[in-house]
């Protein structure tokens, strides 16, 4: 089994690669909630659903988020009538979040909730949210603070991020799953997702840590250069005093990372990584991406075994 840390892109990315690898039901994929937001009597968890939409063949993997070929008609005439959202939702999307919403005030947990969306959605990957807490991610920009939905969806990231926080009212503290499926794993895969808001949060769930560095961990940076390959990853690492590449990503990861993949164009130089083509453009490098991390895996194996 493999475990994978993702956020809503570039891990997702990956693991399309790997579904020509092995079967959905042989990965488990442990996902960034601190992008969630409640609006309209719904609960958006975009990480999550877009993990779900991909294993459930319904992704749209042009924009890589939400369900393909979906309509948008609630959305529109919600703003017609005077009450525009935060976030354009598609209508099949929406049924999700209100479903979702509905259980999770019925009393069920985040993780059981996923649990259900995912059968009904007919994943056979097991898809699991860091924590059943509420986790919020907020950017701070000239002396106000936002949810990160309202920094990256309504400003479109084009605003100065002066620090961003996570806001929540108890630690967040992995769920006894979450803490099992990294035990579990024969190796646990950091895609390329943005360090700060998608895997930081996961990893600042208690418990998380600790078990990765009994784990053997494969990380895939993000950048290429000072260059994030997507998303607002470089404002967001200059926002916690970091530079923006790999090197910041190995830095940020270091204590339980046993190999640190980096991208062939990358002009960082950092010793001990491994050089591959990460840059997804289609389901073909995507592909060949999955097959060198999961040869280096077998054979990381194979040492162990022998």
């Amino acid at each position: 089994m493999i475990t994978f840390l993702s956020g809503g892109t570039g891990t997702p990315k990956l693991m399309r690669g790997y579904r020509t690898l092995m079967e959905d039901h042989e990965m488990t994929v442990i996902v960034n909630t601190a992008e969630d937001m409640w609006f309209s009597g719904s609960h958006l968890s975009p990480d999550l659903d877009t993990v779900m939409y991909l294993f459930a063949d319904l992704l749209d993997t042009e924009r890589w988020w939400g369900i393909e070929d979906d309509t948008n008609i609630t959305s529109k005439f919600l703003e017609k009538i005077g009450y525009p959202e935060p976030v354009t939702l598609g209508d099949r999307d929406r049924a999700v979040n209100i479903a979702r919403a509905d259980m999770l005030r019925a009393g069920m947990t985040l993780t059981g909730a996923t649990r259900h969306l995912s059968s009904r959605l007919q994943c056979d990957a097991t898809i699991l949210p860091m924590c059943d807490t509420e986790v919020t991610t907020c950017i701070q920009s000239n002396g106000s603070e936002m949810h990160f939905q309202e920094y990256w969806v309504k400003h479109r990231g084009a605003v100065p991020v002066d620090a961003v926080v996570r806001r929540c009212s108890e630690s967040p503290v992995a769920t006894k799953q979450v803490l099992q499926a990294i035990r579990d794993a024969d190796a646990v895969i950091i895609g390329p997702s943005n360090p700060v808001t998608s895997i930081s949060p996961i990893l600042e769930c208690e418990g998380v840590k600790d078990a990765l560095k009994d784990q053997f961990v494969i990380v895939i940076s993000p950048f290429i250069g000072d260059a994030p390959v997507s998303g607002p990853a470089a404002e967001l690492m200059m926002a916690w005093d970091m530079a923006p590449n790999g090197q910041a990503t190995y830095d940020l990861y270091r204590d339980f990372t046993d190999v640190f993949v980096q991208d062939i164009r990358d002009p960082v130089a950092i010793e001990g990584a491994v050089r591959l083509d990460t840059l997804m453009t289609d389901k073909e490098v995507a592909l060949a991406l999955a097959e060198s991390i999961q040869q280096i895996i077998d054979t990381a194996a194979d040492h162990i075994n022998s």
